[in-house]
């Protein structure tokens, strides 16, 4: 196969999001290919037992998932699994299609190996989603990232939310509720205790697949621990932190708008992610997100207390052998310590 250097090198002669859409459609239609589909199966997705795990009431024959923002529009599914990714979170999708902000909206920091975008929930709406969605037979669990339309009000946005998990909890494996981006003007400020508990009270009656909440990065702690509290005991399912960051003295060189994933966010993430681990390590599944790079990365958050992870950023950077080169790592460091399965591991430094 061509070195990912010169597939990189040529796509970085665009623009970041020509470079993203020529990206989706060469991994869309070789997906459909399928002596290339098996090819790249064979090449990139590790199955092995020490890291297969069942949470979520599914299989995840391994830990790393594409973060949601990549397939916003649930046509690479396939291609996700042909990467060799063990799940995919596809979307933010929202009930109408939106453009979103204006462009340019993605800016690469290559030195740091980071991103900054302000994307603002483009996508095709809801409509569109569930029919790409039905259209894949795929091997890996799908979570769904929802959000609301940029010119909801605020007082009915638990309506929408309610409306989208009514319309993709059988269609998916886990839906995750995003009112942490920082490209939606005020979707933030749903990060509160009564928009919370309104919404899970009222998702966990029509629910029929788990329903997950992902915080900001740059959520205070004990604001971020209190919002976690009441989305469990309300029905919520799980915890993924983090979604970007808006902490733009991270790069010399960030804009003011929009949220910087990559590497620079490693640390930040991790640092809520730590502490949300301590307080719910064990009451509920954890999610780790933002600046992981390689299979250390993943390993110190799973043994801070995350079952599973995703990446985004760094596919962009490290390319198709990402997945493959975590795993295979990974399979060393369990082996290492002694665990048999990945599950031993979890929560192992709690």
């Amino acid at each position: 196969m061509i070195k990912y250097k010169y597939i990189k090198n040529l796509l970085f002669f665009f623009e970041p999001e020509t470079a993203h859409n020529i990206a989706e459609f060469f991994l869309e239609n070789f997906s459909k290919i399928k002596p290339i589909k098996d090819l790249f199966i064979k090449k990139y997705f590790i199955d092995k037992k020490i890291i297969n795990q069942t949470i979520l009431n599914t299989t995840f024959k391994n830990p790393i998932g594409l973060a949601a923002g990549f397939d916003k529009n649930a046509t690479m599914i396939d291609a996700t699994y042909m990467l060799g990714f063990g799940y995919t979170e596809v979307g933010t999708v929202t009930i109408k299609a939106q453009k979103g902000n204006e462009k340019p909206r993605l800016f690469r920091f290559e030195k740091e190996k980071s991103l900054q975008n302000a994307m603002g929930f483009n996508n095709q709406g809801a409509d569109k989603l569930l029919e790409n969605i039905k259209k894949i037979k795929t091997n890996i669990p799908i979570g769904i990232s929802i959000g609301k339309n940029k010119t909801t009000k605020e007082s009915d946005a638990v309506d929408e939310y309610i409306y989208l998990i009514d319309k993709f909890t059988n269609e998916c494996d886990y839906i995750a509720i995003n009112i942490s981006s920082p490209n939606t003007p005020n979707l933030r400020d749903l990060q509160n205790k009564s928009f919370v508990k309104e919404l899970f009270n009222r998702a966990i009656a029509i629910a029929t697949k788990p329903i997950l909440l992902k915080v900001s990065a740059d959520i205070n702690k004990t604001n971020a621990i209190e919002l976690c509290k009441t989305a469990i005991k309300y029905g919520c399912s799980g915890i993924i932190a983090t979604n970007t960051t808006i902490d733009y003295n991270l790069l010399d060189e960030a804009k003011d708008f929009g949220g910087i994933s990559g590497e620079v966010i490693k640390e930040k993430s991790f640092e809520l992610f730590d502490t949300i681990a301590q307080e719910f390590f064990g009451k509920t599944m954890l999610i780790s997100v933002g600046g992981i790079t390689d299979a250390n990365d993943v390993y110190k958050r799973i043994k801070a207390g995350a079952n599973l992870v995703q990446i985004y950023t760094s596919l962009i950077y490290e390319g198709p052998q990402i997945c493959k080169n975590i795993n295979t790592e990974l399979v060393k460091l369990l082996k290492k310590d002694g665990f048999d399965c990945i599950s031993e591991a979890v929560g192992a430094n709690r």
